[in-house]
């Protein structure tokens, strides 16, 4: 079974995970042999910007020790073999060049969305 996850809600529990849930289990469930694609949508195009750093990050006098990576995360999802792709105009509308993002991610349209989920057996959206 081939299961695209959407993920459009940016940025959920980074602060106290230091890992987006959604990417996290992904990693978890190929690494027990699932057939997964992601698709970044919305504000979760920003995962897939390279040279991201949240190590100044604080909150009053504590400090983010374990700040996240998501666009590490996203990258050793391609380097599983786990095809990502990004919404080419969700990255155009945030100002996001092409050449700043991380290699091996896949641009689509919005109009081919519906396309990519026929691809799969189940969509996940989060």
């Amino acid at each position: 079974m081939k299961v695209l996850q959407i993920i459009e809600t940016a940025y959920r529990a980074t602060i106290e995970e230091q890992d987006d849930t959604i990417v996290w289990v992904t990693h978890a469930m190929k690494g027990a042999g699932g057939d997964f694609s992601v698709l970044l949508r919305g504000n979760a195009v920003n995962y897939g910007v390279k040279d991201q750093d949240a190590s100044g990050l604080a909150f009053g006098a504590e400090l983010q020790t374990q700040p996240p990576d998501l666009a590490g995360d996203v990258s050793k999802l391609t380097d599983k073999g786990i095809d990502v792709f990004y919404v080419r105009e969700d990255a155009e509308d945030r100002g996001i060049e092409v050449g700043s993002l991380i290699d091996g991610l896949h641009p689509i349209g919005r109009a081919d969305i519906a396309g990519l989920c026929d691809k799969h057996d189940q969509v996940w959206h989060w």
